[in-house]
């Protein structure tokens, strides 16, 4: 009888010996997960806002509008969960935007016509919302990739043209045209998504 009572206390023993060992490896590796989450979290971060501090430099973006701009990856989690779908989402939307500037100040560069760029990237912090919980989902999956496409410059500024372009006719202007036409309403649709939202 001692010793059925003796194998029971050293099996009920060994199974909470093996449970605190399962549970301290669940507790590392969830540990492991944030850890690497936050370090990439980080990473995406810090890229960004070494971007935006090089854009201050090429004199295309303000330095007052800076922090702003850095508001979109800060604010990122402040109405979301940390989940690696929305991690994966600040980082295409991250790259989108430095992806797109870089784009455009390279053309802006060889144009001669950096001016236009500013330009356009003051109106895109003037749609960023001023609050921190209007950085929602809607505004990163939807809203704000429209208004990474409003900082596009024409690939040919205006009053660049030559003279042998401009009597090519005016098939090259109606297309002008209707580019600005288009940009025109992509602005107003994202200002309108922005106040009702």
């Amino acid at each position: 009888m001692s010793y059925i009572v003796f194998f029971t206390l050293l099996l009920l023993i060994t199974l909470l010996g093996v449970y605190v060992v399962i549970e301290n490896n669940r507790k590392k590796a969830r540990e492991a997960e944030k850890k690497i989450f936050n370090n990439r979290l980080k990473e995406i971060t810090t890229s960004f806002k070494h971007k935006t501090a090089e854009y201050v430099d090429a004199k295309i973006l303000r330095p007052k509008y800076a922090p702003k701009i850095n508001a979109i990856v800060s604010n990122f989690f402040v109405v979301q969960a940390h989940t690696e779908d929305n991690l994966s989402q600040l980082e295409v939307v991250s790259e989108l935007f430095t992806r797109t500037v870089g784009t455009e100040l390279g053309k802006c560069r060889i144009t001669g016509n950096t001016d236009l760029l500013a330009e356009q990237l003051q109106y895109f912090v003037a749609e960023l919302p001023s609050n921190g919980i209007a950085y929602n989902k809607d505004f990163y999956y939807e809203i704000l990739p429209a208004l990474i496409t409003l900082i596009k410059t024409p690939d040919v500024p205006m009053g660049m043209e030559t003279e042998a372009e401009s009597q090519e006719g005016d098939s090259d202007d109606n297309s002008d045209n209707e580019l600005g036409e288009q940009t025109k309403q992509h602005m107003l649709d994202a200002r309108q998504r922005l106040t009702t939202s």
